[in-house]
């Protein structure tokens, strides 16, 4: 994978790591609840659902695309257009709002990891999304499995270290979110618009 668009994988995981979603969700809602040390457990079944998602759509884009080099033209193109859809559907988006629970008895780590594992990796909409997103950096001349080694090891860190933050700062995020929420769903949602628009006409 070249470095540039390595990079620009990496801003758009960010990007991706960012957006309000279910995932995001459950770590501030296990970090009020557990604590930041415990929602490790959660954040980490989540990150292994992420890698599922991504490896189903990853090595079944590849597969088309070691077919013809068409399908690669084709797949960006839709892929633009679902990545469109998303961003207007995260734009539209309510504030996400955590309510901190007290008096929660203490979790088990296995079952907090269970939980993110299932909510990462039991949602069409990732699989969708992963589908749409990964055409816009494959190479066809490199090797699928060693671009998907590189692009799943960056997003898990990418989506690790947001979500830890996310549930390290549980009470002050929802907080700002409940204050500033809609407008921060309106900012993820025109940043994947845009995206959809620029990615295909690379």
């Amino acid at each position: 994978m070249q470095f540039n668009t390595w990079i620009l994988f990496f801003l758009t995981g960010i990007g991706l790591s960012l957006t309000p979603g279910p995932n995001g969700l459950l770590a501030l809602t296990h970090g009020a609840m557990h604590g930041r040390r415990l929602t490790v457990w959660t954040i980490s079944g989540g990150v292994l659902g992420f890698t599922v998602m991504m490896a189903l759509g990853m090595f079944g884009v590849g597969a088309l695309v070691k077919t013809s080099v068409w399908w690669l033209t084709f797949l960006k193109i839709l892929g633009g257009a679902c990545l469109i859809w998303i961003g207007i559907q995260v734009w539209r988006s309510p504030a996400i709002t955590v309510t901190p629970l007290e008096g929660v008895p203490k979790a088990d780590g296995w079952g907090l990891f269970r939980v993110g594992f299932l909510t990462a990796s039991s949602t069409p909409k990732g699989l969708l999304f992963f589908t749409a997103l990964l055409p816009q950096f494959i190479d066809p001349a490199r090797s699928i499995l060693v671009q998907f080694v590189i692009v799943a090891a960056t997003y898990a860190i990418t989506e690790f270290m947001v979500e830890y933050t996310f549930a390290s700062a549980a009470n002050r995020m929802s907080t700002w979110l409940a204050r500033v929420g809609r407008r921060f769903n309106q900012v993820c949602g025109g940043l994947f618009v845009a995206i959809g628009f620029a990615l295909p006409l690379r």
